[in-house]
């Protein structure tokens, strides 16, 4: 059921974020897979097509989770010293989930910031 103009509540950025929803009514859900953004949202119907957080998101959360798997594992080396086999098992097993927890979120918060700032090129 899509609501009327004056009785969506603007949800902030960081909820629109965490819970991955539209950046305008934040009930529709953003995505219809794993990351493929809807075209329009199901509950505002907001034209999200033209929505795009480009690689922005993907740069992000590598640099960021990069830094501290390197540094959770130099840490883990110089006080554990646990045999070079080991870090190839541990670390690819945290990294990977991680890297996929938070790439939608940070595009979500993408793409509720692009609304916000950038409302003309989105069509709105």
């Amino acid at each position: 059921m899509t609501q009327t103009a004056e009785n969506w509540t603007t949800p902030s950025v960081l909820e629109a974020a965490l819970r991955c929803r539209c950046p305008r009514c934040g009930q529709g859900r953003l995505y219809c897979n794993i990351l493929e953004v809807r075209a329009r949202c199901e509950h505002c119907d907001l034209d999200l097509a033209g929505s795009d957080s480009g690689d922005g998101a993907t740069a992000l959360v590598i640099l960021v989770l990069g830094a501290i798997i390197v540094a959770l594992a130099f840490w883990t080396e110089f006080r554990f010293a646990p045999p070079l086999w080991l870090h190839a098992i541990i670390w690819p097993l945290v990294t990977i989930p991680l890297a996929v927890v938070l790439i939608r979120p940070t595009k979500a918060a993408l793409i509720a910031i692009q609304y916000r700032h950038r409302a003309t090129e989105m069509g709105l």
